[in-house]
């Protein structure tokens, strides 16, 4: 499979999952990609961070937690301005083949999705360190949290704002970079 061949298929794909929206679903997912919804779901997670960890090693995965969503939106930032894959909202093929368009066109490069990589480094390191807390379950949070994600990253298609391929790279990228600040997070809070 060649290159043009794998553009294809991410374009095909995109427009097929683009395809299922209705006036109703546009709210749901524009609200989704709005990312001031997501800070009061941050604090709230921060806050019981504190609560379940104590105050050290609960502002050492707070930290944690601000630092891989700060490198995964950077980095992902950066990527976009280096490869400068035109987002579907820009691409003719996708305009022509009846692209679903919400909202207004976002800024020219989409590869790969900032919001994926950033909710899904997020998921990573805050359920790290809420495992931490020996004491309590985690699994019903690890299940929300990674489901919210999963939409966030969802809706990036929805609103036109990425390709399938730009979300799974940047999902892929999310939760390896939330891997690594979390394990070392987890390692210093060994070391308090």
């Amino acid at each position: 499979m060649n290159l043009d061949s794998i553009i294809a298929l991410d374009q095909r794909i995109t427009l097929w999952i683009n395809s299922f929206n209705s006036p109703l679903s546009d709210s749901f997912w524009v609200f989704l990609s709005d990312t001031k919804i997501w800070f009061p779901a941050y604090g709230v997670v921060m806050g019981v961070m504190i609560w379940r960890l104590g105050w050290k090693k609960g502002l050492l995965m707070i930290l944690a937690m601000i630092l891989t969503v700060v490198a995964a939106d950077q980095i992902s930032a950066h990527i976009k301005d280096s490869v400068m894959r035109l987002r579907p909202c820009y691409n003719t093929w996708m305009l022509q083949h009846d692209l679903h368009l919400p909202l207004p066109r976002y800024s020219l490069y989409g590869f790969f999705s900032s919001h994926a990589s950033n909710v899904y480094s997020f998921a990573v390191v805050s359920l790290m360190g809420l495992n931490l807390d020996k004491a309590h379950k985690h699994s019903a949070y690890g299940w929300g949290v990674f489901i919210w994600a999963s939409l966030v990253a969802l809706s990036r298609i929805m609103v036109s704002a990425h390709f399938f391929g730009d979300v799974v790279v940047g999902t892929l990228f999310g939760l390896a970079i939330g891997l690594v600040f979390g394990l070392g997070a987890r390692f210093l809070t060994k070391k308090l």
